[in-house]
C-alpha cells in the first residue's frame, strides 16, 4: 500500500527534530484513521514502508549514504515488511571491516535520532563474519536473520550475507527445526500450556503469531520456501488448511494491531485495562462486557485453530526434515487404529464415519500411556470430520456409550481428556461445552476461561488418583480411594460451571443440565440427583469455609443439614479443592486449604453423632480445655495457674480457637511477667495453614484498626482475624497472615512484624504510614464496592460483608468507619484474591447488640463515602 503523498511531501522537507514528530503524528493518525477502512496487512505494510522512508532519509542527513561498505538491513518481523503501530524496529549495520572513529559517530547519531522520534529499535553493526559467529550460538539471531532485507547501502555484501545463511552448516535444517520447537514447547510453558488465559500474550501464546511464523521460519529454512501458500506445493497445507492460516493471521494481526492503538505503545498483551477500547476499535462494539466477550471468544477460537495447525505442520515437517525419528515400529492397536513411536494413528479416514470411533481413538490414548499425540494426518481427519458434524455426537448412541467408558477409565480424564478437549471432542460432544469455549470471567480472581477452568479442574481431580501426589492431595487422595463412582465427580466438574454466561445462576441452570444429562446417557436416578446435587451447590463449601466460622457448632449444623450424608460431603470436598486450584496458580495455599480441611472434618463428625444429636458446645469446650491444659502440663505449668488465666475468659474463647491455638496463647500468657501490660507473639512456624499472631491488651476501640495497619505496613496479607474480650476489660486479638505469595511469614521478618505491633499497642498516638501504590490494573471495570449488612447466627451480632479493589490501608479505612460508630469488631474474615478483597465482619453495636436499621443505613452511607475519597 502507498503511503499518503502528504506523509511523503512531510518526510521529504523535514529538517529538524520538530518536523520528523509531526510527520510522525500525521503518520500514526492516518494509520488508526484508516484502520476500519482497509485490511490490516495493508497498514502493517505501509508502516514497515514508512521506516523505510525515515530510515533512508536519516541515512543521507547523517553521512551514512555514501559510506561504501555499510549495508542498512532491516530483520525480524521489520525484515517481513510487517510493522505494527509500535512494534520494535530491529535492523542490522553489515559492514566489510569495523568502521572508524568518524562512522562510528555518525551511526551514533542516526541512532539518537531514532530515539529521540521515540521508536522502539533494536539495532547492531555486524562484519559478515560477526554475523555468521553470532548466527552460531544464537537461534533467535539466525531466525532474524532468515527474514532479512535490504533496505540501503552496500548490496553485493548483503548477497553475501545471504548466500552465507543458506549455504553454511550452521543451523542446518534438522538442528534449526528441533530448536525451534523446543523454543516454542519453552514459550508454552511460560503460559502454562494454555491459550485461554483471560489476559492472552497475543504474540506468545499458544496458537498466538508466534505459533504461526515458527511454521514459517521452519518453511523458510527447509523449504525455502517465502509463503505459507508455497506449503501447498511441498504437499504440507491443503489449499482450505491455507486459506484458515491466512485468516487466522489476518485476524491476529487486527486484534493486534487495535491492541497497539488502545494501548498507544507496543504492547502483547491483552490486558484487562485495553480490552474494552481495542473491542470498540476492532467493531465489536462498544457496550462493555459483551462487546469484550464478543472479541475475546473471536482471539480464543483463532488461538485454538492456530495451535491445532501449528502441532499438525510441525509434525509433518519432523517427518521430513529428521525421518529418522518417524523410524518407530508400527504397532496395532486394533484392526482400525495403530501406534507409531508417541502417536495414534487411524488407518483408514473413513473409520470416522462410525462416529463413535472418534471417541474410540480417545479409549486407546487412555489405555496406552505411552501416547501422548495423535499423528497429523489423523488431526487432519478429524478437523475435516468435526467441520461436516451435523448435529451433536451425544445424539448418536454409540458415542454415549463409548464417551462414558472414557470417563469411567481410570486414565481417561488424563491426556485422554485433555486431547479431547484440545482437539474440538468436547464441544462436538455436548452443545453446552460449546457455549463456554472462550467464555470470559469478570471477577478478577479467575485467570482462565471457562473452559480452560474447568479443564484445570478435571486435571486436579485426576491427580487424586495419582500415588506421587498423594502429599499434595492428602485428603482428597484418601477419600476417592473409597469413592463408589469417581465417574459422577468429573461429570459433576464438567458441569460446576457449563451455563455460565447464559444470565441467572449458573449453577443452577448447570444442575439442570446435570439432571438431562443423567437421563439421556442413562444413569440411575439417585446418580443424577448426586451430580445435579453437587453442581447446584458447588460453591457451598467454599463460602462457607471463607465466610463463616467454622468454629461455631451452629454454623456446622447448619451446613451439615444441607449436605445430608458423609457421601455428599466427600464427593463436595474433592470437587471444591478442585475448583479452587483451578481458578488462577495463586489462589490456593495452606490456609484455604486447612480452612476446608477443618470444615469437612467437624462436618464429618456432626453427621457420625447425627443431626439430631449435635455436638453440645460445653462438650466442645470441655474437650478443648482438657487437651490444652494437657499439652501445657506437660510443658511443666500448673494447673492452677492456667485455670486462674481461663476463668478470665468468656466461653466463646474456647469456640473460637483450636486446642492447639488455646494452648499456645496461654502458655504465652503464663510466660508474661505482667498481665497489666500489652504483649503480642507471632508463631515461629506455621500454624492451621499460615502465621498466627496474637496480641493481649486493655481494651480500646481503635486498636483493631492499628493493628491490621502495623500488619498491611508490612506488606503481609491478613486472612483471618478475631477479636474477643475478656471479663475484665481486656482484649484478645488473633491474626492469620500470609506473604504476598500466599507463604507463611519468613522467619526473618516475623521479628519486625512483632516489633511493629508492640509499639503500636504501646505508643496508640504514633502514626502508621502507607505507600500509595495501588494498580491502575482493572480501572475499564469499573469496580464498585458492594456493602451488605446482614443479620448473623448470633441475635446479638450483625454481619457486615465488603467486596472492593483492594487498596493500601483498606483495612486501616473500614476499622476507622467501625470505630466512628463505635462499632465492637467479634470477628473478621479477611480475603484478598488478586486485586480484590472480600472481607467479612462480625460486629455489634456499643452496648453490644446486633445493629438496629438506622445504625446499618449510617454505616453504610460512611463506608461508602469512604470508599468514594479513596477513589477519587
Amino acid at each position: 500500500m502507498a503511503l499518503p503523498n502528504k506523509v511523503k511531501k512531510l518526510l521529504s522537507d523535514a529538517e529538524q527534530l520538530s518536523d520528523y514528530r509531526d510527520c510522525s503524528s500525521y503518520f500514526y493518525k492516518w494509520l488508526h484513521n484508516e484502520f476500519s477502512k482497509q485490511p490490516v496487512g495493508n497498514l502493517i505494510n505501509a508502516r514497515a514502508e514508512f521506516i523505510d522512508r525515515l530510515l533512508i532519509k536519516l541515512f543521507h542527513v547523517y553521512d551514512l549514504a555514501h559510506e561504501p561498505d555499510l549495508a542498512l538491513i532491516a530483520v525480524g518481523g521489520y525484515g517481513r515488511g510487517e510493522l505494527h503501530p509500535y512494534s520494535d524496529i530491529d535492523f542490522l549495520l553489515l559492514v566489510t571491516q569495523q568502521p572508524s572513529e568518524a562512522v562510528c559517530e555518525k551511526i551514533g547519531q542516526f541512532v539518537t535520532m531514532l530515539w529521540d522520534l521515540n521508536l522502539e529499535i533494536g539495532h547492531s553493526v555486524h562484519t559478515i563474519e560477526q554475523a555468521i559467529e553470532k548466527k552460531r550460538g544464537d537461534v533467535t539471531f539466525a531466525t532474524s536473520l532468515l527474514e532479512s532485507r535490504l533496505i540501503f547501502g552496500n548490496h553485493i555484501e548483503f548477497e553475501k550475507l545471504k548466500t552465507h545463511i543458506i549455504e553454511t552448516p550452521v543451523w542446518r535444517s534438522g538442528e534449526f527445526f528441533v530448536a525451534k520447537v523446543q523454543e516454542q514447547n519453552l514459550r508454552h510453558k511460560k503460559c502454562h500450556g494454555t491459550a485461554y488465559n483471560l489476559e492472552p500474550n497475543i504474540k506468545e501464546n499458544p496458537g498466538g503469531l508466534r505459533d504461526l511464523q515458527t511454521i514459517i521460519w521452519v518453511a523458510k529454512k527447509h523449504f525455502r520456501a517465502e509463503t505459507l501458500q508455497e506449503l501447498i506445493n511441498h504437499g504440507y497445507l491443503t489449499h482450505e488448511e491455507f486459506q484458515e492460516l491466512s485468516e487466522c493471521l489476518e485476524n491476529l494481526w487486527n486484534i493486534r494491531f487495535a491492541l497497539h492503538l488502545a494501548a498507544g505503545r507496543s504492547e502483547n498483551r491483552l490486558l484487562f485495562d485495553h480490552q474494552p477500547n481495542a473491542a470498540e476499535i476492532l467493531g465489536f462494539g462498544s457496550d462493555g462486557k459483551a462487546s469484550v466477550e464478543r472479541m475475546m471468544k473471536r482471539l480464543f477460537r483463532i488461538m485454538s485453530r492456530v495451535r491445532e495447525l501449528n502441532q499438525m505442520l510441525l509434525s509433518y515437517f519432523e517427518e521430513s526434515i529428521m525421518p529418522e525419528s518417524s523410524e518407530a515400529a508400527v504397532i496395532e492397536l486394533d484392526k482400525d487404529f495403530e501406534r507409531i513411536g508417541h502417536q495414534i494413528r487411524v488407518k483408514n479416514p473413513s473409520v470416522f464415519f462410525r462416529r463413535d470411533q472418534l471417541f474410540v481413538l480417545f479409549e486407546h490414548i487412555a489405555d496406552n500411556p505411552e501416547i501422548t499425540h495423535i499423528y497429523p494426518s489423523t488431526i487432519r481427519t478429524i478437523r475435516q470430520v468435526r467441520r461436516r458434524l451435523l448435529g451433536d455426537l451425544q445424539d448418536y448412541a454409540a458415542c454415549r456409550e463409548a464417551f462414558m467408558r472414557i470417563v469411567k477409565h481410570p486414565n481417561g480424564m488424563g491426556r485422554a481428556f485433555t486431547l479431547m478437549h484440545k482437539h474440538g471432542m468436547l464441544a462436538a460432544y455436548l452443545p453446552q461445552w460449546r457455549n463456554i469455549f472462550g467464555q470470559m470471567q469478570f471477577d478478577l480472581f479467575h485467570a482462565y476461561t471457562v473452559d480452560e477452568h474447568t479443564h484445570k479442574l478435571i486435571n486436579n481431580i485426576y491427580q487424586y488418583f495419582d500415588k506421587t501426589k498423594i502429599s499434595e492431595f492428602p485428603l482428597c487422595s484418601e477419600i476417592v480411594t473409597r469413592m463408589d463412582k469417581p465417574e459422577l465427580l468429573y461429570l459433576a466438574g464438567i458441569f460446576h460451571d457449563i451455563a455460565k454466561g447464559r444470565g441467572g445462576d449458573h449453577s443452577e441452570l448447570g444442575s439442570v443440565d446435570a439432571i438431562a444429562f443423567s437421563k439421556l446417557h442413562g444413569f440411575p436416578s439417585s446418580d443424577g440427583k448426586l451430580i445435579s446435587w453437587l453442581v447446584g451447590n458447588h460453591l457451598l463449601m467454599s463460602v462457607t469455609a471463607q465466610r463463616k466460622d467454622i468454629n461455631d457448632p451452629g454454623v456446622i449444623k447448619d451446613f451439615a443439614s444441607r449436605v445430608k450424608t458423609e457421601r455428599q460431603l466427600d464427593y463436595l470436598y474433592c470437587l471444591t479443592v478442585a475448583d479452587i486450584r483451578a481458578t488462577n496458580d495463586n489462589l490456593w495455599n495452606d490456609w484455604k486449604s486447612t480452612l476446608l480441611r477443618e470444615l469437612y472434618l467437624h462436618t464429618q463428625r456432626a453427621l457420625r453423632l447425627g443431626l439430631e444429636n449435635p455436638m453440645d458446645q460445653r462438650d466442645q469446650i470441655r474437650d478443648k480445655k482438657h487437651q490444652a491444659k494437657q499439652r501445657l502440663l506437660n510443658l511443666g505449668y500448673v494447673e492452677d495457674q492456667i485455670d486462674l488465666i481461663w476463668s478470665r475468659f468468656k466461653a466463646n474463647y474456647f469456640t473460637a480457637f483450636s486446642e492447639q491455638q488455646i494452648s499456645w496463647q496461654t502458655e504465652h500468657l503464663l510466660k508474661c511477667s505482667d498481665l497489666s501490660q500489652p504483649s503480642v507473639i507471632v508463631s515461629d512456624k506455621a500454624m492451621h495453614g499460615g502465621t498466627q499472631v496474637f496480641a493481649y491488651s486493655p481494651y480500646s476501640g481503635p486498636l483493631f484498626a492499628r493493628l491490621v495497619s502495623v500488619i498491611g505496613s508490612k506488606k503481609a496479607q491478613i486472612q483471618h482475624a478475631q477479636v474477643l474480650t475478656t471479663k475484665d476489660g481486656y482484649a484478645l486479638f488473633n491474626f492469620v497472615i500470609l506473604e504476598v505469595s500466599g507463604d507463611p511469614i519468613a522467619s526473618s521478618r516475623a521479628q519486625s512484624i512483632k516489633r511493629g505491633l508492640e509499639q503500636a499497642l504501646n505508643e496508640p498516638r504514633k502514626k502508621i504510614r502507607f505507600k500509595k501504590n495501588r494498580s491502575q490494573r482493572f480501572k475499564d471495570f469499573n469496580i464498585k464496592p458492594k456493602i451488605v449488612l446482614r443479620p448473623h447466627a448470633r441475635k446479638d451480632r450483625s454481619l457486615i460483608e465488603i467486596q472492593a479493589v483492594d487498596i493500601p490501608g483498606l483495612l486501616t479505612k473500614i476499622a476507622e468507619v467501625f470505630q466512628a460508630h463505635l462499632l465492637h469488631i467479634h470477628a473478621a474474615r479477611i480475603t484478598t484474591v488478586g486485586e480484590r478483597a472480600e472481607d467479612f465482619f462480625v460486629v455489634s453495636n456499643n452496648e453490644y447488640q446486633a445493629l438496629t436499621d438506622e445504625e446499618q443505613a449510617k454505616i453504610h452511607q460512611a463506608l461508602r463515602k469512604k470508599f468514594n475519597a479513596e477513589t477519587e
